[in-house]
């Protein structure tokens, strides 16, 4: 099933590191079937975010192919991907871009992990960019079947760890 990844921009009043409070627009990643689905899910999620009033400044269709979150990472960077494929008939090398959303600290640290989420492709690539993404924050669509799923695996696994002492 194909995922469709929607970029919110929100217009809000953040309260900075210093106490200083700013107006600010701040741009989240979420996914949806449609527009309408994108903005009710923003408001959701802005209004579990911060308790100002809020206001969304724009949403549009993203691009991205795969969102690769990593652990201890504070940045979402932009990896263009070229997979690479052979014409049969032409003989000729075919190139097809593909926008991958990873999640690191710094460009070589999004290069790896770019290269780790492609590590399961069986045909080339190239990476011909990697840009800071504007994106602060990455809102999948959960839809509480995860969680109970994860549930039943530890009590699984505790319950296996009991019969084998």
């Amino acid at each position: 099933m194909s995922v469709n990844w929607f970029e919110c921009k929100v217009k809000y009043r953040k309260t900075h590191d210093t106490g200083e409070q700013k107006i600010t627009t701040d741009t989240y990643l979420l996914d949806a079937v449609s527009y309408t689905e994108a903005e009710a899910r923003i408001n959701e999620e802005m209004k579990a975010y911060t308790s100002e009033e809020f206001r969304i400044m724009n949403i549009k269709v993203a691009n991205f192919t795969e969102v690769h979150p990593f652990e201890n990472c504070d940045r979402w960077f932009k990896s263009k991907v070229s997979l690479i494929s052979l014409d049969e008939e032409s003989g000729k090398e075919k190139k097809s871009n593909i926008y991958l959303l990873v999640q690191a600290n710094d460009v070589k640290e999004a290069f790896e992990h770019t290269n780790k989420a492609l590590e399961d492709t069986t045909g080339d690539y190239t990476i011909p960019s990697i840009t800071e993404s504007p994106i602060l924050d990455v809102f999948p669509y959960f839809t509480g079947e995860e969680e109970q799923l994860e549930k039943f695996n530890v009590i699984e696994k505790a319950e296996t760890e009991v019969q084998e002492d």
